[in-house]
């Protein structure tokens, strides 16, 4: 969301919140900075500044001030808008600014400018705690089946979907109640009631193959209670995957996202240096997060692993 339209968005809030009366539409263009002078301009954008507000749960009511008034206007019950005040310590907020910076380039881009709108509202400004970022953590959702899955897990519809397994030639038509999707070690999951097994199955968006379809209405599915998403996607990775066992030099004082998965951690022979033994199962991601680590980390051994690192950092100096 642009400054532009989240301080337009702002002022129209406190316009509304501000006026004991229904505001009209032309009373609206008037008081609230931005709009554009173009009547039917300004038409489209109020249309589109409206269902914004009502999908951010902002309580916007439609109605007239007296029988004699033709025209609709808009206000804001403040009864029903405001919260109880929040009080957010400056690590917090540091951490709301962060998380949202975490799906800037993602699927929940939108639903991340939506919370910062709704905390600036509030006065509390996360992204100045963040004006001078140290770090820029990302997400990737890369998967086409991440934006209808994650709306089917939103708004509690059932889905099908083609999916194909390892092993398999052909992808197999599933139908799923999806319970929740999850993120572990690059990959994204979805966990859900499969309704032809009629069992709770886990599935990886990369092997959805084709269109996401919905085939219930909203509400329809019922999560479990209980239901642990980040458990399951846990425990069905380390069912699926035969584990296998890499050796890494690592530099001292450097690597400690790899260190603290270790099995054995010893001095090399090589000062300054630590030879690293843990276990991993998926060699592509692996190698890509081995890889992230540049002239800190030396693969020793397997092969294959090591091939595919250096593949990724000549890639990278390419």
């Amino acid at each position: 969301m642009s400054r532009r339209k989240t301080e337009r968005l702002l002022s129209l809030v406190v316009c509304l919140l501000s006026a004991r009366r229904y505001l009209t539409a032309t009373q609206i263009r008037a008081a609230v900075p931005g709009y554009p002078e173009s009547f039917d301009a300004f038409k489209r954008m109020f249309e589109r500044d409206k269902d914004e507000l009502r999908e951010l749960g902002i309580p916007l009511e439609t109605g007239t001030n007296s029988v004699a008034d033709e025209e609709v206007g808009y206000r804001i019950s403040r009864q029903a808008y405001e919260l109880p005040d929040i009080r957010l310590e400056p690590d917090e907020v540091a951490m709301l600014g962060l998380a949202a910076r975490v799906w800037r380039r993602a699927e929940l881009a939108g639903a991340a400018d939506g919370a910062l709108l709704k905390l600036r509202a509030a006065g509390v400004d996360a992204q100045d705690a963040l004006s001078q970022p140290r770090i820029e953590p990302r997400v990737q959702t890369a998967e086409p089946a991440f934006g209808p899955l994650w709306q089917a897990v939103r708004d509690r519809r059932p889905v099908a979907f083609g999916y194909r397994a390892p092993g398999r030639g052909a992808a197999l038509r599933r139908n799923l109640e999806p319970w929740g999707v999850a993120y572990r070690r690059g990959r994204w999951y979805v966990v859900g009631h499969d309704t032809d097994r009629d069992a709770e199955r886990v599935f990886r968006l990369s092997r959805v193959e084709g269109a996401v379809s919905f085939t219930g209405p909203a509400g329809s599915v019922t999560v479990p209670p209980g239901t642990d998403v980040r458990a399951a996607v846990r425990d069905w990775d380390y069912e699926t995957a035969a584990p296998r066992t890499c050796l890494l030099r690592v530099r001292a004082g450097a690597g400690h996202g790899l260190r603290r998965y270790a099995e054995a951690i010893t001095a090399d022979r090589f000062p300054g240096w630590d030879l690293v033994t843990l276990s991993y199962s998926d060699t592509a991601w692996w190698s890509e997060h081995i890889a992230s680590f540049g002239a800190d980390v030396v693969v020793l051994e397997p092969t294959d692993l090591r091939d595919a690192v250096i593949g990724r950092l000549k890639g990278v100096l390419a």
